[in-house]
């Protein structure tokens, strides 16, 4: 076996959980042989699969609600995990910068991730800045329209600013970090979020329950 038996075209659509039909003829497979079907998995939640993507500037609020909402859920009976930047960049995204290239690597890392827990019946909630439209145009073609609901956090960059908990709008104001999103890189607002919350709309716990109304509007829930 050559190693170019061992590659898998990209290009290809395959399934999350290969799990190939019998052979016409072939002794019926075991129970025990087949991976659970999304249907079941949703059954056993008790909801359907799905990815709350959570998108805004840095210290707009983006993983502050994505809690409340997964603590809502959680409350509520439903199943759910959290996908936050940080915790990605520390990891699976180690090694990526913040050039449009690495931010896209970063989002397709994401998106992937997102999809599998959505394919296990989870609701991923997914907090990253994802500044470009593009970016989150591909999430949803790639997880799927009808299991996917982009919120933007719309804090205005001055309260974003303003708050600074990590100092990193000082940092970038003085230089020392570059390509810093809001201040020498793009944010691009979606045009038709699925929905958009900003500080007037009220507090986390006031934002879980309208994401929470959208999800059971969309027979999510």
């Amino acid at each position: 076996m050559s190693v170019s038996d061992l590659i898998v075209d990209p290009t290809l659509e395959l399934p999350l959980s290969p799990d190939p039909l019998p052979k016409a003829g072939s002794a019926p497979r075991p129970r025990w042989a087949s991976m659970p079907t999304l249907a079941e998995r949703e059954q056993m939640c008790g909801h359907r699969g799905a990815v709350v993507w959570f998108t805004g500037l840095s210290g707009s609020g983006k993983t502050t609600v994505a809690r409340a909402l997964g603590r809502l859920l959680h409350d509520r009976g439903k199943h759910s995990t959290l996908l936050d930047g940080d915790v990605l960049r520390g990891g699976l995204s180690r090694g990526l910068g913040f050039g449009p290239e690495d931010r896209d690597e970063n989002i397709r890392r994401f998106t992937e991730v997102a999809r599998l827990f959505a394919e296990a019946g989870l609701v991923a909630l997914v907090s990253a800045i994802s500044p470009y439209v593009a970016m989150r145009r591909r999430a949803r073609e790639r997880i799927g329209a009808d299991r996917f609901v982009l919120v933007h956090i719309a804090t205005p960059l001055s309260v974003c600013e303003a708050r600074d908990v990590k100092g990193l709008y000082a940092r970038a104001r003085a230089g020392q970090i570059r390509q810093f999103t809001g201040i020498d890189a793009p944010y691009e607002e979606p045009v038709q979020p699925d929905l958009r919350l900003s500080p007037e709309d009220g507090d986390p716990v006031a934002h879980a329950q309208h994401i929470w109304d959208i999800l059971a509007a969309r027979q999510l829930l």
